[in-house]
């Protein structure tokens, strides 16, 4: 068991904060945000009739921007409150009850509750705790680390995985048309009846002092693609022109990722965000990212058909678990 928990670290810090949550001078979100002007990522509407435009949308944000927020996705609202309701009940349940689902010593998997997810850089410490587990193909989920408290998080969690579905599907097909293959190739070559829907809800507790720390240090996701819903706590920066500003935060909408995956299979053309979150004084953050990320043991490399003489492949094939393990202790690709 990690004996440090961020979320115990909160309930008994006044005024200053321990040293191994205070970033340096060049993260601080106090020092580098853009203050003042929250960024407009582009916003999607999925219900447009004119589905040309919702494909140029879909494309021109994944080469330009690496993410871009989806509305009228139909996944209902109702849904979407239930969903985040029992993320939030899990977390404000006992210490002793989070820890039957803390991820096991030694495990190379993510699934359970936790804190530490990647090899720290100066010692560092995100401001957040998590619980991990996966959400798709039936033959990988462990119920271990599905919650039994509050009772209906499996089937609620279960409804709106059934949804997602439906948008993964639609978003592979948009940028499947958008490398020039046909809408199904992109997710047959990603072995897309396979493909793992690994649910992330992370908990950024209030902090005294959040110009001085972050809940999770700056990144791109190892995922094709992340679907995330936040809760109303601004929190989500992302990396524009080198600089650092807020994610304007849209109710009900999805934010979505393109994460190192698509960027390789894709051959460069689509690109990752490079993204950060902040915490607030005094309200808690939370979100619910769903990383769509291949097998362990699939290769992932250009897709063939984008190669050529004029297109050279820019990436080496590379299983995702070896892509993983590097990517989490900080080894070069």
């Amino acid at each position: 068991m990690e004996s440090l928990r961020v979320q115990n670290v909160a309930s008994h810090v006044n005024e200053a904060i321990p040293e191994m949550f205070v970033r340096s001078k060049t993260e601080q979100p106090g020092v580098t945000t853009v203050q003042g002007t929250t960024l407009q990522v582009p916003i999607i509407d999925l219900s447009n009739p004119n589905e040309e435009k919702i494909l140029k949308e879909i494309i021109e944000a994944s080469c330009e921007w690496g993410m871009f927020q989806i509305v009228n996705h139909h996944i209902p609202s109702e849904l979407i409150r239930k969903y985040q309701d029992v993320g939030k009940e899990f977390f404000e349940l006992s210490p002793e009850e989070k820890e039957k689902y803390a991820k096991d010593p030694g495990s190379q998997s993510l699934e359970g509750y936790g804190t530490k997810l990647q090899k720290e850089l100066d010692g560092k410490k995100g401001w957040v705790d998590h619980l991990f587990h996966k959400l798709w193909p039936p033959s990988d989920i462990n119920y271990r680390f599905w919650p039994e408290n509050p009772p209906s998080y499996r089937e609620v969690t279960e409804e709106y995985a059934k949804y997602l579905h439906g948008v993964v599907d639609e978003l592979f097909k948009a940028l499947s048309l958008g490398l020039g293959l046909e809408g199904h190739e992109l997710r047959e070559a990603v072995n897309g009846d396979k493909l793992v829907h690994l649910l992330k809800i992370n908990y950024y507790p209030p902090c005294p002092h959040p110009e001085l720390v972050l809940g999770v240090p700056a990144h791109s996701d190892m995922s094709f693609l992340t679907l995330l819903v936040p809760n109303e706590v601004q929190g989500l920066q992302a990396c524009k022109d080198d600089q650092w500003y807020d994610v304007k935060y849209v109710p009900n909408a999805i934010v979505v990722h393109v994460g190192d995956q698509m960027q390789v299979i894709s051959n460069g053309k689509y690109k990752p965000v490079w993204h950060r979150t902040t915490v607030s004084k005094n309200e808690t953050r939370m979100s619910w990212p769903v990383f769509i990320e291949p097998q362990p043991e699939q290769e992932v490399g250009p897709h063939p058909k984008l190669l050529n003489q004029d297109n050279p492949p820019k990436f080496k094939p590379k299983k995702f678990k070896d892509y993983a393990y590097c990517k989490l202790n900080k080894i070069p690709q």
